[in-house]
């Protein structure tokens, strides 16, 4: 069946907003002026960039006026993320002091171009003729004014040339109004030594730095070394370290030395780092390096980082592009890991094997020969592969889930197969995120009140689905897909689907039932994309195929659309996630007659560096001050739905003092979630059902936006002020005017969470009538 009966519930266009517009995650990058003459500098500074802040990339901006092709294309070897951008010479023109064929004086000029760049929240300036020697995590975690060192020699009322960090009130057009009204003025000093125009607009004004960050190279005269905290060392002067030098400062330009390497040398050193690297700057610069090398462990940290990003085909080609030791056990199991992500199962399991021979790979190897067992349907094997994980390392936790995955009986169908329905989704662990362990049986609400085997034929998403489980699908009255964000690339990866139902094509044109997907997610995060090919045919397959395709909020269906056929974008249709209506559809609900004077927190630390960026120290702060705040008005505690989540308690207790008690919400039974969600004043929660379980149990929540669907429930109820991002400059503020707002005007603001539910039930009961037509009953 591949018709919707009556009208599609169609939905407004979704506004078209970045992902971290909706986010609210900080935009970052670097930037340079740079000409031919002064390209050796900027070379070297890229790399040592690299090299000293491993796991820093943010977008390099090139301000340029006459760079050769060559040139960029030297520039774009050391750096994955240039950005070119021209200069605007009618501004320099218009200006009237200083020697227009002197670099210092264009770059003075030219640099205030930065202020013209309107893509990003925080820029960090460094001039062509500096090296970076340490960390750069202060400045990158800046939020506020307009940074940089204090001049060393001619008074602390001007700030030194070279180093800025500029934040978004300053990238305005105000602000280069100011600028551009003192240059053709001509009111300022300009020397070659200063920013003379931003001098004259700032006038002291500007957050002071510690000299590390821009130590000049005039304050080591007479062959001083480099202190060991210096972090940017500026070679200021006529005498550049890459056209001979200057007597007097052998030791400084010793260290320029040591980033003049050729690319190759350059990538070998950057895959030696210790650390964390970045992942944008491995694949870029470890990629060649591998090429030229044949480097088995440099191309073991590639495809790590490849898999990281959910690109598992770019990771099986690099490490098969090498010849692997076979007691190369790490590189082996990083391959095999690879091969199973992209289905290809034989060869994963050879190389799994390999990798298990050595005692510490062995446990991990074992857990993933456990893991495609039972994707297999093989519980034995996998219990066998996942007991000898455990017998290698008593203490390893995948080891130990995958043996209690394949020791779990699963519950056997009570009804007749014409009488039931089959439902793929992600039944979660015991242990595992406590929304996803309630939406199965929430999703089976939406069709009934029975969520028994004996109306319902479990499917678990992760399990291959192949011809023995499409007979037993075919033979129910239909099949249901739901049960959370199933369009996630990399929870569970496969290469038949590359979504998390590891469905082949060939089985899902098989299926002769009518196909409902309900309330499905697109849950890629801010900086994740799905980039596989394979996605999009597997996804405009399903849509085809199904007689009701609904997915939980208009920023999904906006994602959605985009990637299928005009033809196809009227079947995409909304239906709520059931868990937000939870009231209307849970038999014998009775809303609590009381409530318990307590303020509910989670956090989620799930892929932390695509929700915090640079700013988990900042959210955590701003966090301890609401906590404070609204702990005078109302008891706070922690919920935890996943064990991950407990973290916010132990950063808080040892960062800032503050004890929360902690409710591991993942050991509940779907009930006892329900419940404690009704029965709480507010929920203040990140994760996507810590804010729809409680509002559909109708209690008020914040959301703490770290991901787009945050803000897509919140723009689907109307209600974006029940939203803050954990970027905001002034989160803990923020949050704890608006939990007092709500605290003061509790029964007010449950009913408007009654009102807005409302809204969402309609949808729901329409959406219910469609679906009893393509039932048939």
């Amino acid at each position: 069946m591949t018709t919707t009966p009556g009208a599609a519930t169609t939905a407004p266009p979704a506004p078209a907003l970045s992902s971290d517009a909706l986010t609210g995650k900080r935009r970052v990058a670097f930037a340079s002026y740079v000409d031919e003459n002064y390209l050796p500098g900027f070379l070297a500074l890229l790399r040592s960039l690299a090299l000293s802040n491993p796991g820093v990339c943010e977008d390099f901006v090139v301000l340029h006026d006459d760079l050769r092709p060559g040139s960029i294309a030297r520039i774009r070897a050391l750096h994955p993320r240039i950005v070119l951008r021209r200069v605007n010479a009618e501004h320099y023109d218009s200006y009237k002091k200083g020697d227009q064929d002197n670099y210092l004086v264009r770059k003075a000029y030219f640099i205030l171009d930065v202020f013209r760049l309107r893509e990003y929240d925080t820029i960090i300036t460094l001039d062509t003729d500096m090296v970076v020697l340490g960390d750069l995590g202060e400045l990158l975690r800046l939020r506020e004014g307009l940074a940089a060192v204090p001049q060393f020699f001619y008074g602390q009322h001007k700030l030194n040339s070279g180093l800025l960090v500029i934040q978004r009130e300053y990238l305005s057009d105000a602000f280069c109004a100011e600028l551009d009204a003192t240059g053709r003025s001509g009111d300022y000093e300009l020397d070659k030594h200063d920013q003379g125009i931003l001098n004259a607009v700032l006038d002291g004004d500007f957050v002071r730095l510690d000299a590390r960050y821009n130590f000049v190279k005039r304050r080591l005269s007479g062959d001083l070394p480099v202190p060991d905290d210096t972090a940017i060392l500026h070679f200021t002067g006529r005498h550049k370290p890459w056209q001979g030098g200057e007597a007097g400062y052998g030791q400084a330009e010793e260290r320029w030395r040591e980033f003049e390497l050729s690319d190759a040398d350059f990538q070998a050193a950057y895959l030696a780092r210790p650390g964390t690297l970045h992942h944008d700057l491995l694949v870029h610069l470890g990629t060649p390096h591998v090429a030229r090398t044949g480097d088995v462990e440099s191309a073991r940290k590639v495809a790590a980082a490849h898999i990281a990003a959910g690109d598992y085909q770019d990771a099986v080609d690099i490490l098969s592009s090498v010849d692997i030791p076979l007691d190369a056990a790490w590189p082996h199991e990083v391959l095999g890991h690879a091969l199973m992500s992209v289905s290809r199962y034989e060869e994963a399991e050879a190389q799994l094997l390999l990798a298990a021979a050595a005692p510490n790979r062995a446990a991990t190897a074992y857990a993933r020969l456990a893991q495609m067992a039972w994707v297999h349907g093989d519980n034995t094997e996998s219990l066998r592969h996942a007991t000898a994980g455990i017998s290698v390392d008593p203490t390893h936790r995948s080891s130990r889930l995958w043996a209690q995955r394949a020791g779990t009986v699963p519950p056997q169908d009570l009804g007749s197969a014409e009488d039931q329905l089959a439902h793929v989704a992600f039944y979660m662990d015991r242990q595992g995120n406590a929304g996803d362990k309630l939406l199965p049986e929430t999703v089976r609400l939406g069709f009934g009140p029975d969520t028994t085997s004996r109306r319902w034929h479990s499917v678990h998403a992760h399990r291959l689905f192949d011809k023995a489980a499409l007979e037993r699908v075919n033979a129910r009255r239909g099949l249901v897909i739901g049960g959370g964000g199933l369009f996630i690339p990399d929870t569970m990866p496969n290469g038949n689907s590359a979504w998390q139902w590891n469905v082949p094509d060939e089985h899902l044109r098989g299926i002769d039932v009518p196909i409902m997907v309900y309330a499905v997610g697109f849950n890629a995060f801010d900086g994740q994309s799905y980039r596989a090919g394979r996605f999009r045919e597997s996804l405009r397959l399903l849509v085809e195929k199904s007689a009701f395709f609904g997915l939980r909020n208009h920023g999904s269906i906006a994602k959605v659309r985009a990637m299928l056929p005009d033809h196809l974008h009227d079947k995409v249709r909304f239906q709520p996630c059931p868990t937000t209506v939870s009231r209307q559809l849970v038999p014998g609900w009775t809303d609590p007659a009381e409530r318990e004077d307590t303020v509910l927190l989670n956090a989620a630390y799930d892929r932390a560096g695509l929700r915090f960026g640079h700013d988990y120290g900042h959210f955590l702060a701003e966090i301890a001050k609401a906590v404070r705040g609204i702990g005078a008005h109302a008891e706070v505690r922690c919920v935890a739905h996943s064990l991950d989540d407990e973290r916010i308690a132990f950063d808080l207790r040892r960062e800032h003092g503050i004890s929360l008690p902690v409710i591991p919400m993942y050991d509940f039974d779907n009930d006892a979630i329900r419940d404690l969600y009704a029965r709480t004043r507010l929920v203040i929660g990140m994760r996507g059902h810590a804010g729809m379980i409680p509002f559909g149990v109708g209690t008020p929540i914040i959301s703490l936006i770290s991901h787009p669907k945050m803000a897509y429930f919140l723009a689907d109820i109307e209600r974006p002020e029940w939203g803050v991002s954990v970027h905001d400059r002034n989160l803990g503020a923020v949050l704890t005017e608006r939990a007092i707002g709500i605290l003061d005007a509790h029964a007010a603001t449950v009913a408007d969470v009654h009102e807005r539910q409302q809204t969402l039930w309609k949808v729901t009961e329409a959406n219910a009538a469609d679906l009893r037509v393509i039932l048939g009953r």
